[in-house]
């Protein structure tokens, strides 16, 4: 059960539509985006032999306007990897999230400071992600420390998983509705339940049931719920993450799709 500090705090924050947001409210705090998922997410391009190759493209270069979430719960400059402290089990390298943010920016949309949360841990299956879970309950601690952080507004929730459920056809066969009640249950939890939802349709896959699961997220109907489709993004040596040059053009194709929820 939240206290009720916590759901005035998140009602404050989170209630409000995207498209209502004015731009004045943006500037007095900041416009935070949750990054979760699994590795491609969390990002591994640049990663070989699990060894990242320390190479940080233009479009992810850091900027004073792009904050990120550290582990211990405060807020500090973003740079890559942006998941280095949380998905800690493996080397990350570039994920999507820094492209996403400068590209945002470069469109001047006024919605001053961005500030990332990530979330997301690799090898993870949507089952994982149920709400209770450790993960989920991870989240939203995540969410709620970014709004106590300084304050601002959770303005989407940006969510690339779903490899690990390609090797099961019975978690192929319940993906898409597991996957309509994780987004229902967190936008719920944080109070928001048009908060916007843009997801990545599978490049790769763990297993052999990749078709199903891409038709399962291009087939999401939830309002604000937006998907981009990473298929044909150049893929790593790995054969399963997407490399550096995929991560950055996932990364410009989810600010694509938030554009279009405010302007």
């Amino acid at each position: 059960m939240y206290s009720l500090v916590w759901l005035m705090l998140l009602s404050y924050s989170s209630l409000a539509s995207t498209n209502n947001l004015s731009n004045d409210n943006a500037l007095h705090g900041k416009s935070i985006f949750i990054l979760a998922g699994q590795s491609n997410m969390a990002g591994r391009g640049g990663v070989v032999n699990g060894t990242w190759d320390g190479f940080i493209p233009p479009e992810c270069q850091s900027n004073p306007r792009i904050l990120r979430l550290n582990a211990e719960l405060t807020w500090e400059s973003a740079r890559e990897p942006l998941h280095r402290d949380i998905d800690v089990l493996k080397t990350c390298g570039i994920g999507p999230g820094m492209a996403f943010s400068n590209s945002v920016l470069e469109r001047d949309l006024g919605i001053g400071v961005i500030g990332l949360v990530p979330c997301a841990i690799g090898g993870t299956n949507i089952s994982e992600w149920r709400r209770g879970s450790r993960l989920y309950n991870q989240l939203l601690t995540r969410a709620q420390a970014a709004l106590h952080g300084g304050g601002g507004l959770i303005r989407a929730i940006l969510w690339y998983q779903g490899e690990s459920d390609t090797v099961s056809h019975e978690d192929a066969k319940l993906y898409k509705r597991r996957l309509v009640r994780f987004f229902t249950d967190v936008r719920s939890d944080l109070l928001s339940p048009v908060l916007p939802v843009i997801q990545v349709a599978l490049a790769s896959a763990e297993g052999p049931y990749i078709d199903d699961i891409r038709k399962a997220q291009l087939g999401i109907d939830l309002p604000n719920v937006k998907c981009v489709d990473a298929k044909g993004m150049k893929i790593g040596y790995d054969g399963l993450h997407l490399s550096t040059e995929g991560e950055v053009h996932v990364g410009q194709m989810m600010a694509d799709a938030f554009a279009q929820f405010i302007t």
